[in-house]
């Protein structure tokens, strides 16, 4: 089976937001599309799951109760360079996007 695929095909997604409400929008909109889906509300959470599961894209938010998104991102990163990783934030700054951008992220949106 190739990388990245599930059982039945479908690209796989991990989104990681400690807004609930964020977490069932984009899950349900993504599942809609076809997309297997998992969610995980903290860092450590994110991190247990990219470790039993490889992800076609991880959404990220910035701000995380834990830990920082860009710490979520250089975790990943490291382990998973092949996943595609998008910082998600409504608190933008040039600071956090640089960051982002330098530590792995494939896009940074607001």
């Amino acid at each position: 089976m190739e990388q990245g695929m599930t059982i039945m095909g479908k690209k796989s997604i991990l989104i990681v937001d400690d807004d609930r409400a964020i977490l069932s929008s984009l899950e349900k909109i993504l599942q809609l599309e076809g997309y297997s889906v998992d969610t995980a509300e903290t860092g450590r959470e994110a991190i247990e799951k990219a470790k039993n599961r490889f992800y076609n894209l991880m959404l990220l938010d910035i701000k995380l109760p834990d830990m920082e998104g860009t710490e979520l991102l250089r975790a990943v990163d490291e382990t998973e360079p092949k996943m595609v990783k998008i910082m998600v934030t409504g608190y933008p700054t040039l600071e956090n996007a640089v960051k982002s951008l330098n530590l792995g992220a494939d896009a940074y949106l607001m």
